[in-house]
């Protein structure tokens, strides 16, 4: 499936086993399923979507143990700033942070975790938050079940209290929590070392 217009996913047939820590920082065993991200004229790049023996489950940016040549704030995203994939508190489905990725003065990675929806919509795209929650069953909303915060609307997107957003998707829905990651995650470091165009194709 495309990405933007610059960048293609695929699934990769079959599943990784490898061993590590979970979110929660336990050492566990999991089975990986890779996505392959092709940019143009670059290294092929593979987001695993991890599935822990313990029940957890988080995506990253796999880092193999022999690396392409490429500049180093898009290397040190390599297994760095996974995003945890978790069950929706209170409704069926499950959820992933959107926790869009800048980079610093030291070219390292990094997070905005709290952001109006304006903010957010500015940093990954509108267009974007609209094609993903256009897939059936997503929706864009606030993370925590808080008093007094705004409703997340992206045909009038709030930009007067920051908050933590979240993608809502159903479990059987394999697809979007990759989209979103690559999007949140990758998508701003690509743009940051000049591998994808500044308006994202």
């Amino acid at each position: 499936m495309h990405v933007l217009s610059e960048l293609e996913l695929t699934r990769s047939s079959g599943r990784v086993t490898k061993t590590g820590t979970t979110p929660s920082g336990e050492a566990s065993a999991a089975s990986a399923v890779e996505w392959e991200l092709r940019v143009p004229g670059r290294p092929t790049l593979r987001v695993h979507d991890n599935h822990w023996h313990n029940g957890e489950r988080d995506l990253v940016l796999h880092r193999p143990s022999v690396m392409p040549e490429m500049p180093s704030a898009l290397s040190s995203l390599h297994g760095r700033l996974r995003s945890g994939i978790a069950p929706a508190t209170g409704r069926r489905g499950l959820r992933v942070m959107v926790y869009p990725t800048y980079v610093d003065k030291q070219d390292r990675p990094r997070i905005h975790k709290s952001l109006t929806t304006e903010d957010l919509a500015d940093r990954v795209g509108l267009s974007v938050l609209r094609e993903l929650t256009a897939r059936e069953g997503v929706t864009l909303e606030p993370a925590h079940d808080r008093p007094n915060l705004p409703l997340v609307d992206l045909d009038d997107p709030q930009d007067e209290k920051p908050l933590q957003h979240a993608l809502f998707f159903p479990v059987e829905d394999d697809e979007t929590p990759v989209l979103g990651f690559v999007h949140f995650r990758v998508v701003p470091v690509l743009r940051h070392i000049g591998w994808l165009s500044p308006d994202g194709g």
